[in-house]
Order: C-alpha cells, then structure tokens, then sequence
C-alpha cells in the first residue's frame, strides 16, 4: 500500500514541483497517474521511491512512514521496487546479467530460484537467457525491466512511463505483462503513462494531476465516461 499525504517536492529550493499531493494505492490496486508533460507525475514517483526527498508532507509505504529515507534502503527494506523511464537495464550485460543485478541482496540458491519463476511468468526471458541486453527489441527491454525490479519480490511497484517508444502492438504485450504482475505477483502498482485510454482499460482508479496538484480522481470507469476526461486527456474517445 502507498499513500502519500500533503506532499511538497522540488529540484530547486526556488521552485515546488509537488504542492501538497495526497493520494492513496491500496494492497494489489493498478493505479495509473495521468496528466500533462511537467505537471509533476514522475517527480511524485521519485519522491515515493526516495529519489527525491520531499520539503514537507508525509510517504508511507506498507504502513511504515518512509519520508526521508533514500531510494537504496526503500527498496531493500520496503519492498518496493522502481522502473524509470529511460536508462532501465544495462545494455552491456545479458538478461542473466540484468536479473542477477536486481538480486543481487539475495543468496545465490534464491537468485537462482526467482530467476526461473521469472522465465515462467516471461518465457522470452527464459528463451534470450544468455543474450545481450542491447539485442533486444523495446517490448522486451521494458520486460526485463520489469522482471528485474521483481527479483526481490517486491509488495509495491513503481513504473515511470512503461509504454514510452513502443508500437501499439508491444505496448499490448508490455501492458498485459503488468496485469501479469498485478494477478500473479499480486503486486501493488502505481504507474506514470501517457497512453491514458490503453492505461486505464488496465487500472482499478487513476489521478489526474494538474500543476502539481490532484485535479481528478476516481475509478477509471468513472473518469472514461466523463465527459470532460475523454476530451482532454483521452482525445475525445469514447470508452
């Protein structure tokens, strides 16, 4: 579960990104963040991750207040894991490589055990085991990705744009790849998209963020059918 209450975050002392966000995930809920580019989607990610430190306010996670605890220990202690949006894998090294990095806090017998849970739930892992993590296409980047955020078997998953630069056919796979997680790990997830339509189809409830603000929220049935959602955020699309 996260929940983040009156939270104040920035880059700069001069400028607050955040102004007073709350919000609430509860245990296995898909909740998406929706909104325009610079109104503060991934800064709330990184503040709940502990990337960013927020000014005031407070983030709990599991029921534990984490506000001013730095991302290497939340997601060691919090079980909590974080996808970013660019710079996700290590091109250099295999899909082995990759997995083994995200447990790299496990034993080698656990390693290896959730390795082969992972090649289940993903078998195109399991198939490019020992390849480069450069030779593979953008849909299975954003699933090793994934996979390894979900090495140490996290309660709470971050994901900051998943979609980003794939076609609408990977973008279906990657999608149902979250489900995936959600239904089987039973995950609890807040993610950033800009595929709002595609994203809510997949969400339990969805904020819509203003000027770092919450603006709307609701359950995503709620918001496809509002009238003023579809024109603004979902290019007038009926759901």
């Amino acid at each position: 579960m996260i929940e983040i209450d009156n939270v104040v975050a920035g880059y700069t002392p001069e400028v607050d990104i955040l102004k007073g966000i709350s919000l609430k995930v509860e245990r296995t809920e898909i909740v998406t963040l929706l909104g325009p580019n610079g109104c503060g989607k991934s800064t709330l990610l990184k503040t709940i991750a502990g990337q960013l430190l927020p000014r005031s306010g407070h983030v709990k996670v599991n029921d534990q207040d984490r506000t001013q605890m730095p991302i290497f220990r939340k997601i060691r202690q919090c079980s909590l894991g974080f996808v970013p949006q660019t710079e996700n894998i290590f091109s250099n090294l295999t899909v082995r490589e990759n997995l083994q990095v995200g447990g790299h806090y496990m034993s080698t017998p656990d390693c290896n055990r959730r390795m082969e849970e992972l090649h289940a739930l993903y078998p195109v892992l399991g198939r490019k085991f020992n390849a480069a993590a450069s030779s593979l296409s953008g849909g299975e980047r954003q699933i090793l990705a994934l996979a390894r955020a979900l090495m140490p078997s996290p309660e709470v998953l971050l994901l900051d744009e998943p979609s980003a630069g794939l076609s609408p056919k990977v973008l279906q796979e990657v999608f149902d790849a979250i489900v995936q997680v959600r239904d089987k790990e039973k995950v609890t997830i807040l993610m950033v998209e800009q595929n709002a339509m595609e994203a809510m189809r997949m969400s339990d409830r969805a904020y819509i963020l203003s000027m770092g603000t919450v603006a709307l929220t609701g359950t995503t049935q709620q918001l496809m059918h509002d009238p003023q959602v579809r024109e603004l955020y979902l290019g007038g699309r009926k759901a």
